[in-house]
């Protein structure tokens, strides 16, 4: 693959259905509603799970992965307990490995498929495209995805050949750590731990030095960072804090073109350029 650009494609690979406090977890005085727990339907709400696919000169990279198929037919046995919070859809065309053939491609022409987290919604088509060469997540979220079988699912990555990268102190992000794929600025992996321990954002960068923020769950939507509300689910509040306003001053940076999280319903498909 031969690009003189870099384009990311906006993919829903999924929609899911949760209580709204789920993303808004400040709007709520009782502790557990993102759980759903004694809530009415009224409650609920769906939104898009998002995938990226980055074609870059250096590469093919995808970030995230959506729902797999068996969601389709039940969403227990993809994901059992975790049923109470998500619910899980996936229409025809939508899975990864669908999008990516329609955009040409087969899971083993991608360079590089990375994760930003491994919550279900995240990891739970991983199995659609193991075969694609490196699969890759941070440390600190592998160490700790695989010692919470009830916040994680194992399973979902069985028989994948999962890598890790660790984070270095490069100075950028909100605790200063990230990790540069191709080592020359132009695609990193930002910490932004909060909602998950070893969450990543990932920033694109064009040759002009205009970027592109796919800051996975750091919050739900725009007014996440403009009201600094956090989501329901966070294993540290006060770096999921950290993590939100510094997305919130990137969001008013010049340079920053746009500010992407994955369960955004305001943001459709759509394909961003930026000069390579």
């Amino acid at each position: 693959m031969v690009v003189n650009h870099i384009r990311i494609h906006v993919l829903h690979t999924g929609l899911v259905q949760v209580d709204r406090a789920l993303p808004f977890h400040g709007q709520y005085r009782n502790p557990l509603a993102f759980t759903g727990l004694f809530r009415s339907a009224k409650n609920k709400i769906i939104l898009p799970v998002s995938s990226y696919l980055i074609e870059h000169p250096r590469g093919l990279v995808l970030i995230d992965t959506g729902w797999n198929k068996t969601i389709r037919q039940s969403n227990w046995q993809e994901l059992g307990t975790q049923t109470q919070i998500n619910t899980g859809y996936l229409p025809a065309g939508w899975a990864v490995d669908e999008r990516l053939a329609n955009l040409g491609y087969r899971p083993e022409d991608l360079d590089y498929v990375l994760m930003s987290h491994l919550h279900c919604d995240h990891a739970s088509g991983l199995q659609l495209i193991k075969n694609a060469p490196k699969i890759m997540v941070s440390a600190s979220e592998w160490q700790i995805a695989n010692r919470l079988p009830l916040v994680y699912l194992p399973k979902e990555w069985q028989g994948v050949k999962i890598q890790t990268y660790q984070y270095q102190h490069q100075g950028v992000g909100p605790f200063g750590e990230a990790w540069d794929v191709f080592d020359d600025g132009s695609l990193l992996q930002i910490a932004t731990p909060g909602h998950a321990s070893g969450m990543s954002t990932t920033l694109v960068r064009g040759r002009d030095g205009r970027y592109v923020l796919l800051a996975a769950d750091v919050g739900y939507s725009q007014t996440s960072w403009e009201q600094m509300i956090t989501p329901g689910i966070c294993t540290s509040r006060k770096k999921a804090i950290t993590s939100l306003g510094w997305l919130g001053a990137m969001a008013q940076d010049p340079a920053c073109l746009k500010v992407l999280v994955n369960h955004d319903p305001q943001v459709p498909q759509q394909v961003i350029d930026l000069p390579a």
